[in-house]
């Protein structure tokens, strides 16, 4: 399996509103999928992350590479990693209201209240489970994924008069990607 194999699921078809299964096992055609999913996303420059229905795997793994914000308003990429069958628990009550953008929404980036931090815990590629208090932008990747892995997307998150405000693009985006 190679990046070309995994083509994007775009907003509209049934793959996005999947709840992924759980990764009962890592084995070694577990690797090889993990290994397609960061070879998709490494290839695209402008990508910090898959989750899995997102490219018709329908498992609960996501990669993510975290941007890196530097001086002057640049910014850099980080490793990339692999999230096996991860829980999020904890949500802080303090809120962060962010744009975010989705690869299976291209173009769309919308404002998106999450909690500002989280607790994780989750699997990564070698079975090593791995647990974290996450904040900022990192927690909100983790957010944001997780939700993909039970069939929801950002758009599902924004204030309901923000959306109405985006059904016709939505509409539209449905239509080009999912004739």
């Amino acid at each position: 399996m190679t990046k070309s194999d995994l083509p994007i699921r775009y907003y509209g078809h049934p793959d996005l509103r999947v709840k992924a299964k759980p990764v009962e096992k890592i084995t070694p055609e577990i690797i090889k999928i993990c290994e397609s999913m960061l070879a998709k996303m490494i290839s695209l420059d402008n990508c910090i992350g898959f989750a899995g229905p997102q490219l018709g795997i329908l498992l609960r793994i996501f990669v993510i590479r975290e941007e890196i914000f530097l001086p002057d308003d640049k910014y850099a990429l980080g490793d990339p990693e692999v999230i096996i069958n991860p829980v999020l628990s904890s949500p802080s009550k303090e809120l962060e209201s962010m744009a975010e953008g989705c690869m299976s929404l291209p173009g769309l980036h919308v404002d998106v209240v999450r909690p500002k931090s989280i607790h994780v815990r989750y699997q990564n590629l070698k079975g090593e489970f791995v647990e974290e208090d996450l904040t900022d932008f990192r927690a909100r990747m983790f957010m944001h994924e997780n939700d993909h892995l039970n069939g929801v997307l950002h758009i599902d998150r924004m204030d309901p008069k923000e959306r109405k405000k985006i059904e016709k693009i939505l509409r539209d985006m449905k239509q080009k990607y999912n004739p």
